[in-house]
C-alpha cells in the first residue's frame, strides 16, 4: 500500500491534470516499482542466503517484512520532512539511503546486517522515495486521479517482471553479493527520478489582472474564517471518523496475509521439483498480469457510477484475492501454479489501485495526509507479523498448503469486515422511536435514545449555524464582487477619457503644425512680394523727387522771362 502523505502545496494552484504531469507520473511509474518489488524480488536469493548464514525461511522471510514495515512505519515521518524540506530534497536522500543499503548488504557476514542494511536503510530509502512522488502525483491530477494512481501502481509489475529474472541471472553471474552490489547502483535511478518533481508554482499575475485579487481575497478570507488554528503534522481527529477505523482495521487484516503469496510462491515451485529459472518466471508472470489490471482498474473506479461505490469494489478485489490464495493452496504442479499466478496477479492489480482510492473518499483531502501517516503505523505491524509468521509456520508443518490457506483467510475475512462494518455502520439509516415503543422499549433504553436524538438536534443546530455563516459569506462575497465590477467599470471609463484625451492631444498637435505650416508660407509669401515691390517703389520716388527738383527751376525761368518782357 505504501505511503501517501499530502503536504499543502501553493495556494490557488490548479492541478494541471497533464502537462509536466506526465513526467511526474513517469518517475513515480519508476518509484513505485523499486518499492513495490524489491521485497518480492529479494526472495530470488532466499536460498542462497539460507545456505550461507544457515537459517530458516522465518528468518529470511524478515528481509522483506522489515522492508515493508519500513515503508509503511515511516508514514508520519516522511510527513514531516516532506512539510519542512519539500519533495524533492527528501526524495534525493531516499534516493542516497536505498542504494547505501543494498551496497551495504553485499558485505554482510551475518544475516542480522542483512537486516539492518537492505531492510532498514534500504527501507527507509525506499519509503522517503514513493511517499513523496505520490504526494507530487497527487498535486497534479484531480479530475485523472484514478487513473493517474492506476498507472502509477503499474510500476510495480514491471519491475517485478524485470527485476526477478534480473536477480537470478546476476545471482548466477556474480553470487547474491554481486547481485546485491549491482541492484544497489541501480536504486540509485531514484535520483533521477527526483530531479523529475518540479513543484508547482502559481503563473505570474498581469498588471491588467490586478482587480482581481480582491475577490481572490475573499475567497481567502472565507478559508481563514473556517481554519482558525494552523493544521498540525498528524491530525488525530481521524480516529472519529468511523469509516476510518473500519478501514484502518480491516487493511490491517488484509497485509497479514496479501504479501505472503509473493514471497512463498517461487520456494512453492523449487520444492515441486522445478528448476530455479522456471521458478522466478511465476514472479514474471504474476508481474505481466498485473501490469494490465491495475490500469483497467484505475479507469473503472473513476466511472461515475463506480467512483461513489469504490469501497465495495476494493473489498471484491480483497475476496477476489482471498479465493485465489485458497484455491492456489491446492496446487500440485507447474501448471497449476501458473494459473493460480495469473488470477492472483489480477486481483492484486485490483488492490494496488484501489487502496488509495478508497482511503480519500473514505476521509477527504483535507485529511486524507494524517490519515494515511496513521493508517501505515497501524499497518507496519501487520506487515511485521506476516510473512515471518507464514514462515515459521511453514518451519513447523513443512508444506505450503497451509501458509497459503492462512493468507487467503486473512484477506477474505478483511474484505468481509469492510464491506459489512460499511453496509452497517456506515449507510445504515436510524430507527424510529414509534417503532421501538411498540416493540416495547425500556425505560433506560428511551433515555439512550432522548440523548441521541438530542445529540442529533445539537449536531443539525451545528450545521444550520454553519449553513447560515456560510450563507452570510457568500452575500459578502457577492458583494465584494458587485464592488470589482463597478470598480472594473469605472477603469474602463478612465480608459475610455484617457483615450479621449490622447485623440484630443493628437489634434492639437496637428492643428499646431497645420498652424506653423501657414504661418511659414505666409512669411515666404509676405517676402516674395516685398521683393517685387521694392524696385518699383524706388523707380516711383525717384521721378517724384525729379519733378520735384525741375518744377522750382522752371519756375524761376517763368519769372525771369517775365521781368525781362519787362524791362
Amino acid at each position: 500500500m505504501g505511503g501517501v502523505v499530502v503536504d499543502e502545496g501553493p495556494g490557488g494552484v490548479k492541478a494541471p491534470d497533464g502537462g509536466w504531469g506526465w513526467a511526474v507520473l513517469s518517475g513515480c511509474f519508476v518509484i513505485t516499482g523499486f518499492s513495490y518489488a524489491f521485497p518480492k524480488a529479494v526472495s530470488v536469493f532466499f536460498k542462497e542466503l539460507i545456505r550461507e548464514f544457515e537459517v530458516g525461511y522465518s528468518d529470511t522471510a524478515w528481509i522483506s517484512s522489515i522492508l515493508l514495515a519500513m515503508l509503511y512505519g515511516t508514514g508520519p515521518l516522511c510527513s514531516v520532512l516532506v512539510s519542512r524540506y519539500g519533495c524533492r530534497p527528501v526524495m534525493m536522500v531516499g534516493g542516497l539511503f536505498a542504494s547505501l543499503g543494498m551496497i551495504l548488504a553485499s558485505f554482510s557476514t551475518s544475516i542480522i546486517h542483512i537486516y539492518l542494511s537492505t531492510g532498514v536503510i534500504t527501507g527507509l530509502g525506499l519509503a522517503l522515495n514513493f511517499q513523496p512522488s505520490l504526494i507530487m502525483l497527487n498535486r497534479y491530477f484531480s479530475e485523472k486521479r484514478p487513473l493517474a494512481n492506476g498507472l502509477a501502481a503499474a510500476g510495480s509489475p514491471v519491475a517485478l517482471c524485470c527485476l526477478s529474472p534480473l536477480g537470478q541471472l546476476l545471482q548466477y553471474q556474480y553470487g547474491w553479493r554481486g547481485g546485491f552490489l549491482i541492484l544497489g547502483g541501480l536504486l540509485l535511478n531514484c535520483c533521477a527520478c527526483a530531479a523529475l518533481m518540479r513543484p508547482l508554482v502559481a503563473p505570474p499575475k498581469p498588471p491588467q489582472l490586478e482587480l482581481e485579487d480582491v475577490e481572490k481575497e475573499g475567497k481567502e478570507l472565507e478559508v481563514e474564517k473556517t481554519k482558525s488554528k494552523p493544521k498540525p503534522l498528524l491530525d488525530f481527529s481521524v480516529f472519529k471518523d468511523r469509516g476510518f477505523l473500519i478501514y484502518t482495521i480491516a487493511a490491517s487484516i488484509m497485509v497479514l496475509g496479501l504479501f505472503v503469496p509473493p514471497v512463498f510462491v517461487v520456494s512453492y515451485a523449487k520444492k515441486l521439483g522445478n528448476e530455479d529459472t522456471k521458478s522466478a518466471l511465476l514472479l514474471s508472470i504474476l508481474g505481466f498480469i498485473d501490469i494490465f489490471a491495475r490500469p483497467t482498474c484505475g479507469i473503472i473506479a473513476g466511472l461515475k457510477w463506480v467512483r461513489p461505490r469504490v469501497v465495495y469494489l476494493f473489498s471484491f478485489a480483497m475476496i477476489f484475492n482471498g479465493c485465489t490464495d485458497l484455491v492456489g493452496s491446492q496446487a500440485k504442479d507447474y501448471p497449476s501454479l501458473v494459473v493460480f499466478c495469473v488470477f492472483f496477479g489480477i486481483s492484486y492489480g485490483m488492490v494496488g489501485a484501489l487502496q488509495f482510492e478508497v482511503l480519500m473518499a473514505i476521509v477527504g483531502t483535507e485529511k486524507f495526509s494524517s490519515a494515511i501517516g496513521l493508517v501505515l503505523l497501524m499497518e507496519a505491524i501487520a506487515v511485521l507479523v506476516g510473512p515471518p509468521g507464514a514462515g515459521r509456520l511453514l518451519d513447523a508443518t513443512n508444506n505450503y498448503m497451509y501458509v497459503f490457506l492462512l493468507a487467503g483467510t486473512e484477506v477474505v475475512l478483511a474484505a468481509v469486515v469492510l464491506a459489512t462494518c460499511n453496509f452497517l455502520f456506515i449507510r445504515k439509516k436510524p430507527s424510529e422511536p414509534a417503532a421501538e415503543l411498540e416493540n416495547g422499549t425500556v425505560a433506560t433504553e428511551m433515555e439512550q435514545l432522548n440523548k441521541s436524538v438530542a445529540a442529533e438536534e445539537e449536531e443539525e443546530e451545528e450545521v444550520e449555524k454553519g449553513e447560515k455563516e456560510v450563507k452570510e459569506m457568500k452575500e459578502e462575497v457577492k458583494e465584494m464582487k458587485e464592488v470589482v465590477k463597478e470598480m472594473k467599470e469605472e477603469v474602463e471609463e478612465v480608459k475610455e477619457m484617457k483615450e479621449e484625451v490622447k485623440e484630443m492631444k493628437e489634434e492639437a498637435v496637428e492643428k499646431a503644425k497645420e498652424d506653423e505650416e501657414d504661418s511659414e508660407k505666409n512669411e515666404e509669401e509676405k517676402e516674395e512680394e516685398e521683393e517685387e515691390i521694392r524696385p518699383e517703389s524706388v523707380m516711383v520716388v525717384s521721378e517724384e523727387v525729379e519733378r520735384f527738383l525741375k518744377e522750382p527751376e522752371e519756375q524761376n525761368g517763368t519769372v525771369f522771362s517775365s521781368s525781362d518782357t519787362r524791362l
